[in-house]
């Protein structure tokens, strides 16, 4: 069952990708696409039927603003205000509104890892108050930055910021995932490859040593030779025309060989592929039967 451009907010959509004929309310996952936060929509996103759906698992996929027009952390702000209206149209859509999960790639891992660390918290600074929380119980993440360090006044971050990072500390600050982090967040999946040029591997084990240090269950897989944006299908041109980069990877390349950290297991090496995402949340939401 698919559910095309809902608006959630004023010239904001979303579409659901949901298993037909459902008996009973049902995980949702989130996605949130990449985009370095000024490109794409919430079409840019892997194969929900294939993966996710067939698993029993809603799948909502959300637009949120972008740079330049809207500067963090508008961003976020959007996310949660998706998750509050999933929430509270929950039985509409067939979902549990106890078993919401946030996955995102590149610009949309680094939101979701930003949700992720505020889940607990009802109200943002410049968040309208509401009574409906904006948790989530599980975040999955791709190669999202952490480290808010360029300098340069072109720079995605700087555009994000609203001026350069030098200019504005407290807000790079803000927007670090590593920063926000705190004990009691939800479960964290985080994937990098070892070949990223655009947002080297090291971002993601600093938010994962981050997580591990405040006594947080966090997985990272570092996928052996894989570059950037190797969660998307390869017809999802994430930085637009002409720019290619590893889109299509993993569904080529599935069991892609992965050197694993976890704060719950022996450091192993292993595999990685869509179905280590789907069992990550299945671990953690359950499942429902899809029909």
């Amino acid at each position: 069952m698919d559910i095309l451009d809902v608006e959630y907010a004023p010239d904001l959509y979303l579409d659901v990708v949901a298993p037909p004929d459902a008996s009973e309310p049902l995980p949702a996952i989130v996605w949130l696409h990449g985009g370095g936060w000024r490109l794409q929509d919430r079409k840019a996103r892997p194969d929900f039927a294939r993966h996710f759906a067939e698993r029993g698992f809603v799948m909502v996929s959300i637009d949120y603003r972008l740079t330049p027009d809207t500067i963090f952390p508008g961003q976020l702000h959007d996310v949660r205000k998706a998750l509050r209206w999933i929430r509270s149209h929950a039985e509409e859509y067939g979902i549990d509104p106890s078993r919401i999960g946030l996955w995102g790639s590149s610009a949309g891992g680094h939101l979701a890892a930003l949700a992720g660390a505020h889940s607990s918290r009802m109200q943002l600074p410049g968040e309208e108050p509401s009574e409906i929380s904006a948790a989530v119980q599980v975040v999955a993440e791709g190669y999202g930055p952490v480290f808010f360090d360029d300098q340069r006044d072109d720079s995605p971050e700087a555009f994000l910021l609203g001026g350069p990072i030098r200019d504005n500390p407290e807000l790079a600050r803000a927007a670090n995932p590593a920063k926000q982090v705190r004990p009691g967040m939800p479960p964290f999946l985080i994937l990098h490859g070892t070949a990223d040029t655009m947002v080297p591997h090291t971002n993601s084990i600093a938010l994962f040593d981050a997580l591990a240090a405040a006594g947080n269950e966090a997985t990272l897989y570092l996928v052996g030779g894989f570059g950037h944006g190797f969660l998307n299908p390869g017809d999802v041109l994430e930085l637009g025309p002409g720019v290619f980069l590893d889109q299509g990877r993993l569904e080529a390349n599935p069991d892609s060989p992965a050197e694993i950290h976890s704060t719950t297991t022996t450091t192993r090496h292993g595999t990685v592929s869509m179905g280590t995402i789907a069992d990550f949340f299945t671990v953690h939401l359950g499942q429902g039967s899809p029909s």
